[in-house]
């Protein structure tokens, strides 16, 4: 009798334990999937074969997600969710993201230090290992777990989550727009495409500059009263555009973050929140009208990430090399997530977050584990490496379909 309860007891160990892993692929490979099918309809409505879908038209519909959709989302989710205590309990995650930007950056330059990319591209790989996408795919990961009435998170999978990824995209953009901007600055002197181009021999001019074709038909003016003309004390207008240009501040409140700090100062005050964000609020048709509209955020972001790869990995490819390109996506993909569990682990044992919420912790380690940030791809244009960034993000995106996925069965494995 005993012989047989302990093999009862195995057999229900054994059972329990791969319904376990089936539930655990089923949560992490099923929305992999989703995000896959959607990208390939993308895909499929930008080639030359249907076309509905060119490069104007994605264009357009970027522009559409980062300045409405994606806004409506995180100021309707993240204002119904956030009070002043769950501000005083969700501090981790900015730190999170912060950690993880210094933590993948040291990944970054280790392996820059050890491949040694092409001039000019050593910090360009450092940024492009360092900087993960903190919002855009974790956001459709989860929209597409919590669409799963069974999904392991509960009834408030999705106002939760994306209450926590929203609370951390701030955080990022700042990262983006300080850090990543100057470490994308070209040599000096000089800019990305120069670099690439032929050098041409100098040609000696044989023309007599003191022909009558080169003097002058005007006298400059004297360069002393001209100045005396022209100067001019600058105005309160004009030393804060400066300072907008000096610290980037157009490019760093740009409208999921101003749509994030909204939703912070509406919800932390009892009155405002009640007024505007509530279900029986008197202004609540806006923050309905938010809800639909943040809905078709996922659809369109898919549409249009699927609709960007059709253009290929372009020139970047040839100048990146096949060396440094395949070390970036290996080091953001495989090398960066265990760090971040690493931090993740730590910050646990020494209760920096609420230990019974299993969505915080998990928004914590999927911030590690996905791609290099899509919104690189914006600075690095700015930069004049948008063709290389191009390169890494039609890389790593594919590639990242299949390191998602093994990392979130184990993360759900670890929580569940």
């Amino acid at each position: 009798m005993a012989e047989k309860s302990l093999m009862g007891i195995l057999m229900e160990d054994n059972s329990s334990t791969s319904a376990s892993l089936l539930a655990s692929l089923k949560f992490a490979v099923l929305p992999i999937v989703k995000v896959f099918t959607m990208c390939f309809m993308g895909f499929l409505m930008a080639s030359k074969y249907i076309n509905i879908l060119p490069p104007n038209g994605r264009k357009l519909l970027n522009g559409l997600v980062f300045s409405l959709l994606l806004p409506c989302l995180i100021f309707s989710e993240l204002g119904r969710a956030i009070t002043l205590q769950k501000i005083l309990q969700w501090w981790f995650i900015p730190v999170n993201v912060v950690l993880g930007s210094i933590s993948g950056s040291i990944i970054g330059l280790v392996v820059a230090s050890i491949i040694r990319p092409p001039y000019p591209y050593f910090k360009f790989t450092i940024t492009h290992i360092g900087i993960g996408n903190i919002g855009n795919i974790p956001l459709v990961l989860l929209a597409a777990i919590c669409r799963d009435a069974s999904n392991p998170f509960g009834d408030t999978c999705s106002q939760a989550g994306i209450a926590y990824i929203s609370f951390g995209q701030w955080v990022g953009a700042i990262i983006l727009y300080t850090y990543v901007f100057q470490m994308l600055a070209p040599p000096l002197g000089e800019t990305f495409d120069s670099i690439h181009e032929p050098k041409l021999l100098p040609t000696k001019a044989y023309e007599d500059e003191s022909s009558p074709e080169k003097v002058p038909l005007l006298t400059p003016a004297d360069p002393e009263r001209e100045t005396v003309i022209t100067a001019k004390v600058p105005t309160l207008k004009d030393r804060w555009n400066y300072l907008v240009d000096k610290f980037k501040l157009k490019q760093i409140f740009q409208p999921p973050i101003v749509a994030s700090i909204l939703a912070i100062g509406i919800g932390v005050v009892p009155f405002l929140k009640n007024l505007v964000l509530t279900d029986d609020a008197p202004l609540f048709f806006f923050t309905d009208s938010c809800l639909i509209l943040g809905e078709a955020m996922i659809p369109c972001i898919l549409l249009a990430l699927g609709g960007n790869l059709v253009d290929g990995p372009g020139v970047g490819f040839k100048r990146l090399g096949l060396k440094t390109t395949i070390a970036i996506i290996f080091a953001r993909l495989v090398l960066v997530p265990p760090a971040g569990l690493g931090i993740v682990t730590l910050a646990d044992k020494l209760n920096l977050f609420p230990k019974d919420d299993k969505m915080f912790k998990f928004v914590l380690l999927i911030q590690h584990s996905m791609p290099t940030s899509v919104l690189s791809g914006a600075v690095s244009n700015l930069r004049g490496c948008g063709k290389e960034s191009a390169t890494i993000l039609f890389w790593v995106h594919i590639f990242a379909v299949f390191s998602m996925a093994g990392w979130m069965i184990l993360f759900l494995r670890i929580l569940f």
